[in-house]
């Protein structure tokens, strides 16, 4: 569980209902703003095809579950109170929102794609959702903006008394972002701008600051409420606009997946999260019958109700990770006899010696070489690993 998705947006757009959904954690929903105070912190799943029944093995999962040969492996899941217009310039609990958003990897922004709720989460009719999606971004440029132009006064003033290019002095300014000499330096080539800070105007200052914020906080929108006539008109229409090609957008109805969570656990449905089906298993009221109908409706358009592809948009097509499977020198068990306990999400690109420090310290350390498990074939360190990759780490440790 080394990453974590931050999910963020306004008062009163069900990102607190998203959260539990993801979740199935108790944390107070409501239509008035700061509802969520402090930032909750749960466990979410994205899922993964489980290699074990390639092997003709069950697993045996230290960490979350498998299910008919789909693994759900955790995430960490923060709901990051505080968004307000304002917020960084530390309006409302704008100085703690962004301390929190920035603990975050990567971020699903929940917007009410009804409309139904203003720019500060009152109740209004025909809100355009594109000011919600508009507003986040703006909010996060211009924090970002701020830390660049510190940096750019820090390079023009001499302060640190060294000579360094431009890149080293903005990555060194804005590491907190977690970006680096190397990025910095691509994102200013790739706006056609030169090394010297000094030729740079406002608007480039302004591009600047805002590819750097989206390649250093990669985002999903979750289109919440698509369970509605109004939210699904704005979908068509926003996903349809050339202005927000740059973002992914999901059709999502939090509603829908907590009360199937809810539904499954009392044995009235047979429900697997991110499926696009379900069963009426159990005995239920004619309401409840009526209810589940309608998000039966939903759910087989949709095919699912979207709480699942968002986190896994999230990590999986923003943060490019890789599922990879230790496996064991015998087969996929381990001393414990544990077949295939674990499974780790690792940054695209990843090697297998990079997996071994990943794992452990002292395994990296020690690294000789890795072994396929499909394939029986050695690896070495520098080999890149694939999705769904099952390899037995060789170490001296």
């Amino acid at each position: 569980m080394s990453y974590k998705i931050g999910l963020v947006g306004k008062p009163s757009v069900g990102k607190s209902t998203f959260f539990n959904a993801a979740t199935m954690n108790d944390v107070p929903e409501g239509a008035y703003p700061f509802t969520t105070i402090d930032p909750a912190v749960g466990e979410a799943y994205v899922r993964v095809e489980c290699a074990a029944p390639e092997f003709d093995e069950e697993c045996t999962p230290n960490v979350g579950y498998c299910d008919d040969g789909t693994r759900f492996v955790p995430t960490k899941l923060v709901d990051v109170a505080g968004l307000i217009p304002g917020a960084h310039e530390g309006a409302g609990l704008g100085n703690q929102f962004l301390t929190d958003l920035n603990e975050a990897d990567v971020l699903v922004h929940v917007v009410d794609f009804s409309g139904k709720t203003d720019i500060e989460g009152e109740p209004t009719e025909g809100h355009d959702p594109r000011e919600d999606i508009d507003f986040l971004e703006n909010e996060l440029d211009m924090w970002y903006l701020e830390v660049l132009e510190k940096g750019i006064d820090r390079y023009e003033s001499g302060y640190d008394g060294n000579e360094d290019d431009i890149e080293v002095e903005l990555a060194e300014q804005m590491s907190a972002f977690r970006t680096n000499k190397d990025e910095i330096k691509r994102e200013i080539l790739s706006l056609g701008l030169s090394l010297d800070p000094a030729e740079w105007d406002e608007t480039d200052r302004e591009e600047l600051a805002r590819e750097i914020r989206k390649t250093t906080k990669p985002m999903v929108v979750a289109a919440n409420k698509m369970d509605t006539p109004e939210a699904r008109a704005n979908f068509e229409e926003i996903t349809s606009d050339p202005a927000y090609e740059h973002l992914t957008v999901v059709p999502v109805s939090a509603h829908a997946e907590k009360a199937l969570k809810q539904a499954d656990e009392q044995g009235a449905v047979e429900y697997r999260p991110g499926d696009g089906d379900f069963e009426i298993v159990g005995d239920v009221s004619g309401d409840q019958r009526e209810g589940l109908e309608a998000i039966e409706e939903f759910v087989t358009e949709f095919d699912g109700t979207g709480v699942q592809r968002a986190l896994e948009g999230a990590l999986f097509d923003e943060l490019g990770l890789v599922p990879v499977f230790p496996g064991g020198a015998n087969g996929l068990g381990n001393e414990n006899g544990e077949v295939l306990p674990d499974c780790f999400l690792l940054p695209e690109g990843a090697t297998a010696e990079d997996f071994a420090h990943h794992i452990h310290s002292d395994l990296g350390e020690g690294f000789l070489h890795g072994i396929d498990c499909r394939s029986n074939r050695q690896v070495g360190a520098n080999t890149q690993l694939d999705s769904r990759d099952v390899i037995d780490i060789v170490s001296t440790n």
